[in-house]
């Protein structure tokens, strides 16, 4: 991405410096206007939905490239099944051509029974009788291990080669992801770049305004389950303490605090909002999902009234957009293109609900919150976003 998307509108007035000046806007001009120029409030409602399709997009790209690592683990395993059932197979085509070698050099010796009929000690005979059954039922065994091992390689061979078939159509589907992502983000980019530093000043102030008014909107409500806490919030992390994994999770995501957003990314040098709370929970111990939207469908739910830091905070209609839970109404998170993880009011996207990695984990004792290092709540807060305000 341009070196001019690293930041956004939630910059305020310094976004100027990094964007072409008074061009020309976007979008055609709304005819009803006479100043020829869009309502920042149109401006941004089609930036937030381009941000929200390029969001849908990574979670599509992220749950393409799961798919296809899994898959890519499939075909080696079954590559390497194919070449010991091909060697073993080898082994007994050897052991029956020495068989029937044996067999066609004995042709001219007494037949077993014939010989126990001339036998001055029948007794011996017969033990003689029992060896030379038993190596015939070896030969059998081994004769069947063949027949075996070539249904069993050629029932390899032809999963290898459907999963090889399947391995390359995930990577088609992965490439159409990425071209996606990338086409939606330059449309973000050219919209950017399209405005003047008013314009961008004036978008900066409108979602901020916003987002402060649907997080006093959301705490007032009391779907935290209280009050109390920073911003008169409910949930704070002295009354409602983490799990030990919570904890160690919670740890992970606040020191990577300041690092930039990128799509597709999970650390260690930079995050999406799910490559963010996927790693956070490995680091903890536990293995969650990669995508959100995965995290939303397979992770036990959980209510508002309930949280607790370390939950995870799911945002949208369709699960595209995730946080972890830090208390008093605040999540850590990563926020979109531009931005870097940050600590947001919880209520800075349209909430879908929560849920907890560790449900069967009893929250620890003597919590004491992260301490947060400086600048944790600089820069944007909105994620890919409509411009309705979070339900509770």
């Amino acid at each position: 991405m341009s070196g001019r998307l690293l930041r956004w509108v939630g910059t305020g007035a310094a976004v100027g410096a990094l964007l072409a000046p008074a061009s020309p806007v976007y979008a055609a001009p709304d005819p009803g206007a006479d100043t020829g120029e869009r309502p920042v409030s149109e401006l941004l409602t089609d930036l937030q939905k381009l941000y929200r399709k390029a969001e849908e997009s990574t979670e599509t790209y992220n749950a393409t490239a799961e798919k296809l690592k899994e898959q890519r683990a499939e075909v080696t395993r079954l590559n390497g099944s194919l070449a010991r059932a091909r060697t073993s197979l080898r082994d007994s085509r050897g052991a029956v051509g020495r068989f029937a070698r044996e067999q066609y050099q004995g042709t001219t010796e007494i037949s077993p029974y014939v010989r126990l009929l001339l036998a001055r000690d029948p007794q011996r005979a017969l033990d003689q009788g029992h060896v030379i059954g038993r190596a015939a039922a070896g030969r059998a065994a081994t004769v069947k291990r063949l027949v075996g091992g070539e249904q069993r390689a050629a029932t390899l061979a032809s999963k290898a080669e459907v999963a090889l078939k399947t391995q390359l159509s995930l990577a088609s589907r992965q490439k159409s992801a990425r071209d996606t992502v990338r086409g939606q983000l330059k449309e973000v980019e050219e919209l950017l770049a399209s405005l003047s530093t008013e314009q961008l000043t004036e978008l900066a102030r409108a979602e901020e305004e916003g987002m402060a008014t649907a997080q006093k909107r959301f705490l007032a409500s009391g779907s935290l389950g209280g009050a109390g806490g920073v911003g008169g919030s409910g949930g704070s992390p002295a009354a409602r303490p983490p799990s030990r994994q919570g904890d160690s999770a919670l740890d992970y995501a606040v020191k990577q605090i300041g690092k930039p957003y990128k799509w597709g990314a999970e650390g260690p040098g930079s995050f999406d909002c799910s490559g963010l709370t996927s790693k956070a929970w490995e680091a903890a111990g536990r293995t969650i999902p990669r995508t959100s939207q995965e995290q939303w469908a397979q992770l036990r739910r959980v209510s508002l009234r309930k949280l607790r830091p370390g939950d995870l905070v799911v945002y949208f209609p369709k699960a595209t957009h995730v946080a972890l839970y830090l208390g008093d109404g605040m999540v850590i998170q990563a926020p979109r293109p531009g931005a870097r993880v940050k600590v947001s009011p919880i209520a800075a996207n349209p909430l879908r609900g929560a849920v907890r990695p560790d449900p069967a984990e009893s929250p620890m004792k003597g919590y004491v919150p992260p301490k947060l290092p400086r600048g944790a709540l600089k820069g944007t807060d909105k994620g890919y976003a409509s411009t309705r305000a979070p339900s509770a």
